[in-house]
């Protein structure tokens, strides 16, 4: 068995492996059954609504609830309860009218439920609190050009607008708003979460807020005055299956005696210790719970367990074997199935010029998709989120350094040397496997090694459709805009590019060091 053989050998074994691996860790392990499955968009108060519920939910004998968390926005998550991926989530009923079911204007919670119903869904568990949208600005600037609703931007056309995207592209968003108010401001797309900093650093005059953000009262921001009753209420709900009060009876009795226990008070005060504190979306949801929250000011210090998540703890924290463990896993998977499908199709595919042309077009194209369009797109098509579509992305992602190296390596060979198999007898497939093959063999490694720091980077990507890995930290931290967070996913999603990077210039030495 020559030295391709072996490695194609070692890829097959390995990829089964590591798909075995995968399906049972993503398997359902707790005793007893299914878990109640609980969603949560890309934002602080999501994050913290959806430990309460989960944590409400964990009752004793019961499998423990799972969290799905940082999902993306509404289109994602709504995308993951219609398909069956998660049994519920927190929405607020302004969304669900507006945007969800595109409704002119939010009607009653019966009328609601109707509507929900041919979809297999149901609304209920009104939380207590309204968490609004509107329009924000820096004091002393507002103070200045003397704006304190919404409707005197429109004397002000050249101001700077930083609205989050999806604020931007929601029914109920930016378009509407404009017409509303008559505002002709083109607004720059920016993540929530920083938003806050672009503010307070003037790169932008004004953006959207939720009203229980908790940085509104410690930036001293001034909200502005919807005049004209534009924005709907956005009463926070629980957004569910309809076969969950079946499947999951006590649990769905005990989220029941969640509704009003959250008033906008304590909203602000738990967003508060999410992003001012920086206290763990779980501990603040046990803590309310509990029935005794701390209490929590916009001014006092960040408590002893806040500080002990300092970078280093952020960095070595609890979850990073399993995040280095579903990073990996992503990663090897998705390399390994483009190897087996690339290094096949560039094959039968070399010795035909516009064949080799168009798969390797294609797979160009392919590489030009916006990785969140890509994932989006992959949502919609399979009915699912998490690991299959993150997968199917990173694979498609990798074909094209595979293929194109494939294609270089074998068109690389001296065409005397195939000449001299021909003399010796050798059939096409006989020269393909003895001596075309192993001379391209260093130049298909170097595409594997391209594929490879490719997906490890797109990998962090993945975490927007809850597939785990490093990409979790990062988006946690752009929720919370958190750059020790952030920092503590992107350094070890580095180091494993360069470890990666070493394994393979090992594997080349040792191909090397076997041809002398």
């Amino acid at each position: 068995m020559n030295s391709f053989q072996r490695i194609f050998s070692w890829l097959m074994v390995g990829c089964m492996g590591l798909l075995a691996c995968t399906a049972a860790a993503g398997g359902d392990t707790s005793a007893g059954g299914a878990a109640l499955r609980v969603g949560s968009k890309r934002f602080t108060e999501s994050y913290i609504l959806a430990q309460v519920l989960a944590q409400k939910a964990s009752l004793p004998g019961a499998p423990v609830p799972v969290v799905m968390q940082g999902l993306g926005n509404t289109a994602i998550v709504y995308e993951a309860l219609r398909s069956g991926s998660i049994d519920l989530y927190p929405e607020y009923l302004g969304t669900i009218s507006l945007e969800i079911l595109k409704n002119p204007g939010v009607t009653s919670l019966a009328d609601i439920n109707r509507q929900l119903a041919p979809l297999g869904l149901g609304l209920a568990i009104s939380l207590g609190f309204n968490d609004g949208y509107a329009l924000a600005m820096r004091e002393d600037e507002a103070a200045r050009l003397k704006i304190s609703k919404l409707s005197d931007l429109a004397a002000h056309p050249d101001l700077k607008l930083g609205l989050s995207n999806e604020f931007i592209g929601r029914a109920d968003g930016w378009l509407g708003l404009a017409k509303a108010y008559g505002l002709l401001q083109k607004p720059t797309g920016i993540d929530h979460g920083l938003a806050y900093d672009a503010l307070a650093a003037r790169q932008i005059a004004v953006t959207d807020i939720y009203t229980t953000d908790a940085k509104i009262g410690q930036l001293g921001l001034r909200v502005l005055q919807d005049d004209r009753n534009y924005f709907p209420r956005y009463d926070a709900v629980v957004l569910y299956k309809l076969d969950v009060p079946q499947r999951f009876p006590a649990q769905w009795a005990a989220l029941q005696t969640l509704a009003g226990s959250i008033d906008e008070a304590a909203m602000i005060a738990m967003n508060a210790r999410a992003e001012l504190n920086g206290v763990a979306f779980d501990v603040i949801a046990r803590d309310h719970l509990s029935a005794a929250p701390r209490a929590v000011s916009v001014a006092t210090t960040p408590p002893a367990d806040a500080s002990a998540r300092g970078f280093w703890g952020k960095l070595f924290g609890a979850d990073l074997l399993r995040l280095a463990g579903q990073h990996i896993a992503l990663v090897l998977i998705s390399v390994a199935i483009a190897a087996l499908i690339g290094i096949p199709l560039s094959i039968v595919a070399f010795a035909r010029r516009r064949l080799s042309g168009a798969l390797l077009a294609t797979a160009g194209l392919l590489q030009t998709v916006p990785s969140l369009a890509m994932l989006a797109a992959l949502i919609s098509l399979l009915g699912a989120i998490g690991t299959v579509p993150a997968l199917i992305a990173l694979t498609l992602y990798s074909l094209l350094p595979i293929m194109r190296n494939t294609v270089t390596g074998l068109a690389g060979v001296s065409p005397g040397l195939a000449l001299a198999g021909q003399a010796l007898g050798m059939t096409d497939g006989q020269r393909m496997r003895s001596i075309l093959l192993p001379l391209a063999l260093p130049v298909i490694i170097a595409g594997v090694r391209t594929a490879t720091s490719i997906a490890i980077g797109t990998a962090t990507i993945a975490a927007f459709i809850g597939a785990g890995g490093f990409g979790e930290r990062i988006v946690t931290g752009l929720a919370l805009n958190d750059g020790q967070l952030m920092l503590a996913g992107a350094v070890p999603a580095a180091l494993l590019a360069l470890l990666s990077e070493g394994v393979f210039a090992l594997i080349e030495r040792r191909l090397g060091s076997a041809k002398t």
